[in-house]
Protein backbone atom coordinates (compact mmCIF):
# COMPACT_ATOMS: atom_id res chain seq x y z
CA UNK A 1 0.00 0.00 0.00
CA UNK A 2 1.17 3.64 -0.77
CA UNK A 3 2.70 5.42 2.68
CA UNK A 4 0.25 8.28 3.54
CA UNK A 5 2.68 11.48 3.51
CA UNK A 6 1.59 14.53 5.74
CA UNK A 7 3.05 17.93 4.53
CA UNK A 8 2.53 21.40 6.52
CA UNK A 9 3.41 24.56 6.45
CA UNK A 10 1.98 27.76 8.54
CA UNK A 11 3.03 30.75 6.23
CA UNK A 12 3.64 33.88 8.80
CA UNK A 13 2.48 36.24 6.27
CA UNK A 14 -0.50 35.27 5.17
CA UNK A 15 -1.31 33.73 8.83
CA UNK A 16 -2.80 30.60 7.47
CA UNK A 17 -1.95 26.60 7.36
CA UNK A 18 -1.23 24.85 4.01
CA UNK A 19 -1.12 21.29 4.05
CA UNK A 20 -0.92 18.08 1.58
CA UNK A 21 -2.07 14.74 2.14
CA UNK A 22 -1.10 12.17 -0.18
CA UNK A 23 -2.02 7.84 -0.04
CA UNK A 24 -5.09 8.99 2.09
CA UNK A 25 -6.93 5.59 2.46
CA UNK A 26 -9.13 6.09 5.92
CA UNK A 27 -11.97 8.07 6.64
CA UNK A 28 -12.17 10.90 8.25
CA UNK A 29 -15.80 10.71 10.69
CA UNK A 30 -17.91 13.66 11.24
CA UNK A 31 -16.26 16.86 12.50
CA UNK A 32 -15.87 20.42 12.25
CA UNK A 33 -13.68 23.23 12.28
CA UNK A 34 -13.47 26.74 14.07
CA UNK A 35 -11.96 28.17 10.69
CA UNK A 36 -12.22 27.94 6.82
CA UNK A 37 -11.18 25.30 4.68
CA UNK A 38 -10.35 25.27 1.20
CA UNK A 39 -9.68 22.23 -0.45
CA UNK A 40 -8.44 20.52 -3.99
CA UNK A 41 -8.58 16.51 -5.03
CA UNK A 42 -5.87 16.32 -6.72
CA UNK A 43 -7.04 12.22 -6.98
CA UNK A 44 -8.99 9.84 -5.56
CA UNK A 45 -12.65 9.79 -5.11
CA UNK A 46 -14.67 10.33 -1.76
CA UNK A 47 -17.88 10.31 -0.62
CA UNK A 48 -18.78 13.21 1.21
CA UNK A 49 -21.64 14.43 3.30
CA UNK A 50 -21.64 18.11 4.54
CA UNK A 51 -24.60 19.98 6.61
CA UNK A 52 -27.12 17.17 5.74
CA UNK A 53 -26.13 16.32 2.25
CA UNK A 54 -24.23 14.33 0.17
CA UNK A 55 -22.00 14.28 -2.14
CA UNK A 56 -19.28 12.47 -4.18
CA UNK A 57 -16.18 14.22 -5.03
CA UNK A 58 -13.71 13.39 -7.36
CA UNK A 59 -10.14 14.20 -8.98
CA UNK A 60 -10.57 18.13 -10.03
CA UNK A 61 -12.89 19.14 -7.50
CA UNK A 62 -12.95 22.06 -4.95
CA UNK A 63 -14.17 22.22 -1.74
CA UNK A 64 -15.02 24.81 0.59
CA UNK A 65 -15.82 24.23 4.22
CA UNK A 66 -17.11 26.56 6.70
CA UNK A 67 -16.73 27.24 10.11
CA UNK A 68 -18.30 24.64 11.95
CA UNK A 69 -19.72 23.14 8.84
CA UNK A 70 -20.33 18.90 10.46
CA UNK A 71 -18.62 17.18 7.73
CA UNK A 72 -17.36 13.32 7.14
CA UNK A 73 -15.92 11.64 4.13
CA UNK A 74 -14.91 7.78 3.15
CA UNK A 75 -13.11 6.34 0.54
CA UNK A 76 -14.59 5.32 -2.86
CA UNK A 77 -12.72 3.24 -5.41
CA UNK A 78 -9.62 2.32 -5.63
CA UNK A 79 -7.26 5.31 -6.20
CA UNK A 80 -6.09 6.85 -2.54
CA UNK A 81 -6.22 10.32 -1.55
CA UNK A 82 -3.91 13.17 -2.71
CA UNK A 83 -5.29 16.20 -1.46
CA UNK A 84 -4.40 20.10 -1.11
CA UNK A 85 -5.55 21.95 2.31
CA UNK A 86 -6.19 25.56 3.19
CA UNK A 87 -7.00 26.69 6.70
CA UNK A 88 -7.99 30.11 7.30
CA UNK A 89 -8.81 31.07 10.53
CA UNK A 90 -11.92 33.54 10.78
CA UNK A 91 -9.97 36.62 12.20
CA UNK A 92 -7.73 36.23 8.90
CA UNK A 93 -10.50 35.74 6.57
CA UNK A 94 -12.61 39.23 8.10
CA UNK A 95 -9.42 41.14 7.00
CA UNK A 96 -9.63 39.81 3.70
CA UNK A 97 -13.10 40.28 3.36
CA UNK A 98 -12.76 43.87 4.86
CA UNK A 99 -9.69 44.40 2.28
CA UNK A 100 -11.71 43.14 -0.85
CA UNK A 101 -15.36 44.72 0.07
CA UNK A 102 -14.85 47.29 2.42
CA UNK A 103 -16.92 45.31 5.10
CA UNK A 104 -15.78 43.26 7.80
CA UNK A 105 -17.94 40.31 7.59
CA UNK A 106 -17.25 36.65 7.10
CA UNK A 107 -18.81 35.07 3.82
CA UNK A 108 -20.90 32.24 3.14
CA UNK A 109 -20.24 30.63 -0.10
CA UNK A 110 -23.36 29.40 -2.11
CA UNK A 111 -21.64 25.99 -2.79
CA UNK A 112 -19.19 23.32 -0.81
CA UNK A 113 -18.52 21.89 -4.08
CA UNK A 114 -16.96 23.41 -7.48
CA UNK A 115 -15.29 22.94 -10.55
CA UNK A 116 -13.97 26.12 -11.86
CA UNK A 117 -11.10 25.40 -13.71
CA UNK A 118 -9.64 28.79 -13.47
CA UNK A 119 -10.10 28.83 -9.88
CA UNK A 120 -8.74 25.81 -9.65
CA UNK A 121 -5.37 26.72 -11.51
CA UNK A 122 -4.89 29.93 -9.13
CA UNK A 123 -5.74 28.08 -6.00
CA UNK A 124 -3.45 25.27 -6.57
CA UNK A 125 -0.58 27.68 -7.47
CA UNK A 126 -1.07 29.66 -4.74
CA UNK A 127 -1.14 26.62 -2.46
CA UNK A 128 2.44 25.51 -4.77
CA UNK A 129 3.77 29.14 -3.39
CA UNK A 130 2.63 28.67 0.31
CA UNK A 131 4.26 25.31 0.15
CA UNK A 132 7.50 26.09 -1.45
CA UNK A 133 7.72 29.83 0.75
CA UNK A 134 7.62 31.91 -2.22
CA UNK A 135 8.18 35.84 -1.53
CA UNK A 136 5.28 37.64 0.37
CA UNK A 137 4.29 39.79 -2.46
CA UNK A 138 3.46 37.17 -5.22
CA UNK A 139 1.64 35.45 -2.16
CA UNK A 140 -0.37 38.07 -1.45
CA UNK A 141 -1.37 39.19 -4.94
CA UNK A 142 -2.35 35.61 -5.36
CA UNK A 143 -4.74 34.56 -2.63
CA UNK A 144 -6.23 37.91 -2.80
CA UNK A 145 -6.91 37.08 -6.76
CA UNK A 146 -8.05 33.64 -5.85
CA UNK A 147 -11.26 34.90 -3.16
CA UNK A 148 -11.97 37.64 -5.33
CA UNK A 149 -12.56 35.13 -7.68
CA UNK A 150 -14.78 33.41 -5.94
CA UNK A 151 -16.31 35.53 -4.11
CA UNK A 152 -17.35 37.21 -7.42
CA UNK A 153 -18.91 33.86 -8.71
CA UNK A 154 -19.92 31.92 -5.32
CA UNK A 155 -20.51 35.34 -2.63
CA UNK A 156 -22.77 37.44 -4.68
CA UNK A 157 -23.36 39.58 -2.34
CA UNK A 158 -20.29 40.24 -1.43
CA UNK A 159 -18.97 41.56 -4.85
CA UNK A 160 -18.73 44.98 -5.58
CA UNK A 161 -17.93 46.71 -9.07
CA UNK A 162 -14.49 48.33 -8.43
CA UNK A 163 -14.34 51.63 -10.73
CA UNK A 164 -11.16 52.29 -12.80
CA UNK A 165 -8.91 54.30 -10.45
CA UNK A 166 -6.12 55.00 -13.50
CA UNK A 167 -4.85 57.92 -11.45
CA UNK A 168 -4.27 55.39 -8.47
CA UNK A 169 -2.74 52.93 -10.74
CA UNK A 170 -0.10 55.49 -12.62
CA UNK A 171 0.33 56.30 -9.00
CA UNK A 172 1.04 52.63 -8.65
CA UNK A 173 3.62 52.51 -11.74
CA UNK A 174 5.51 55.23 -10.72
CA UNK A 175 6.31 53.97 -7.44
CA UNK A 176 7.28 50.83 -8.73
CA UNK A 177 9.25 52.56 -10.98
CA UNK A 178 10.95 54.71 -8.70
CA UNK A 179 11.66 52.15 -6.12
CA UNK A 180 12.26 48.25 -7.98
CA UNK A 181 16.02 48.08 -6.68
CA UNK A 182 13.98 47.91 -3.00
CA UNK A 183 12.22 45.07 -1.15
CA UNK A 184 9.06 46.21 -1.62
CA UNK A 185 5.85 45.17 -0.82
CA UNK A 186 1.91 44.86 -2.45
CA UNK A 187 0.81 46.62 1.50
CA UNK A 188 3.50 49.69 0.69
CA UNK A 189 2.16 50.06 -3.38
CA UNK A 190 -1.48 49.88 -2.34
CA UNK A 191 -0.85 52.63 0.74
CA UNK A 192 1.31 55.34 -1.61
CA UNK A 193 -1.46 54.68 -4.49
CA UNK A 194 -4.58 54.93 -1.79
CA UNK A 195 -6.45 52.30 -2.49
CA UNK A 196 -7.23 48.60 -0.85
CA UNK A 197 -4.69 45.83 -1.67
CA UNK A 198 -7.54 43.54 -3.28
CA UNK A 199 -8.86 46.96 -5.31
CA UNK A 200 -5.53 48.08 -6.58
CA UNK A 201 -4.98 44.63 -7.99
CA UNK A 202 -8.47 44.43 -9.74
CA UNK A 203 -7.97 47.77 -11.00
CA UNK A 204 -4.23 47.37 -11.93
CA UNK A 205 -5.53 44.48 -13.86
CA UNK A 206 -8.15 45.69 -15.92
CA UNK A 207 -5.64 48.77 -16.58
CA UNK A 208 -2.49 47.16 -17.52
CA UNK A 209 -3.86 43.84 -18.36
CA UNK A 210 -0.69 42.12 -15.63
CA UNK A 211 -0.87 41.98 -12.05
CA UNK A 212 1.22 44.63 -10.04
CA UNK A 213 4.03 41.87 -8.98
CA UNK A 214 4.15 41.35 -12.59
CA UNK A 215 4.78 45.24 -13.85
CA UNK A 216 7.65 44.96 -11.06
CA UNK A 217 9.72 42.23 -12.37
CA UNK A 218 8.87 43.56 -15.78
CA UNK A 219 10.40 47.10 -14.76
CA UNK A 220 13.19 45.05 -12.85
CA UNK A 221 14.14 42.96 -16.17
CA UNK A 222 14.81 45.96 -18.53
CA UNK A 223 16.80 47.70 -16.26
CA UNK A 224 18.45 44.35 -15.73
CA UNK A 225 18.94 44.28 -19.30
CA UNK A 226 20.50 47.91 -19.65
CA UNK A 227 23.35 46.97 -17.30
CA UNK A 228 24.32 43.82 -18.50
CA UNK A 229 24.38 45.49 -21.81
CA UNK A 230 26.82 47.91 -19.82
CA UNK A 231 28.78 44.97 -18.75
CA UNK A 232 27.46 44.46 -15.27
CA UNK A 233 28.24 40.91 -13.97
CA UNK A 234 24.57 39.11 -13.26
CA UNK A 235 25.28 39.00 -9.54
CA UNK A 236 25.98 42.37 -9.00
CA UNK A 237 22.60 43.53 -11.31
CA UNK A 238 20.74 41.16 -9.14
CA UNK A 239 21.02 42.86 -6.17
CA UNK A 240 20.70 46.54 -8.06
CA UNK A 241 17.48 45.24 -9.19
CA UNK A 242 15.95 44.36 -6.68
CA UNK A 243 15.67 40.41 -6.62
CA UNK A 244 15.70 38.51 -4.03
CA UNK A 245 18.72 36.49 -5.19
CA UNK A 246 20.78 35.73 -8.21
CA UNK A 247 19.18 32.08 -8.71
CA UNK A 248 15.32 33.88 -8.61
CA UNK A 249 16.91 36.36 -11.16
CA UNK A 250 18.86 34.02 -13.12
CA UNK A 251 15.29 31.76 -13.82
CA UNK A 252 13.31 35.16 -14.10
CA UNK A 253 15.16 36.33 -16.44
CA UNK A 254 16.07 33.11 -18.47
CA UNK A 255 12.16 32.92 -18.41
CA UNK A 256 11.62 36.02 -19.94
CA UNK A 257 14.19 36.92 -21.98
CA UNK A 258 15.03 33.07 -23.47
CA UNK A 259 18.48 33.26 -22.09
CA UNK A 260 20.48 33.30 -19.33
CA UNK A 261 21.79 37.01 -17.97
CA UNK A 262 25.23 35.57 -18.09
CA UNK A 263 24.65 34.96 -22.04
CA UNK A 264 22.84 37.92 -22.85
CA UNK A 265 25.40 39.85 -21.78
CA UNK A 266 28.60 38.09 -23.31
CA UNK A 267 26.14 38.85 -27.03
CA UNK A 268 25.71 42.51 -25.85
CA UNK A 269 28.48 43.95 -24.36
CA UNK A 270 30.51 42.76 -27.05
CA UNK A 271 28.51 44.30 -29.75
CA UNK A 272 28.87 47.57 -27.85
CA UNK A 273 32.50 47.36 -27.62
CA UNK A 274 32.90 46.48 -31.06
CA UNK A 275 34.64 42.97 -30.38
Amino acid sequence: MKKEVRTIVYDKTLRLEAYRLTGIARPFPEHFHDHYVFGLMEDGSRSLSCDGRDYIITKGDMIIFHPYDNHACTQKGRNLLDYRGLNIPESVMLDLSEDMTGERKLPRFSKHIMSDAQIIRSFRLLHEMIMDQEKAFVKEEKILTVLSALFEKYEPNFYKNIPACREEVEKACRFMEENFSEHISLEEISRYAGLSKSTLLRAFAKEKGITPYRYLETIRIHQAKQMLGEGMAPAEVAIKTGFSDQSHFTNYFSRLIGVAPGAYRQIFYRRKEGK
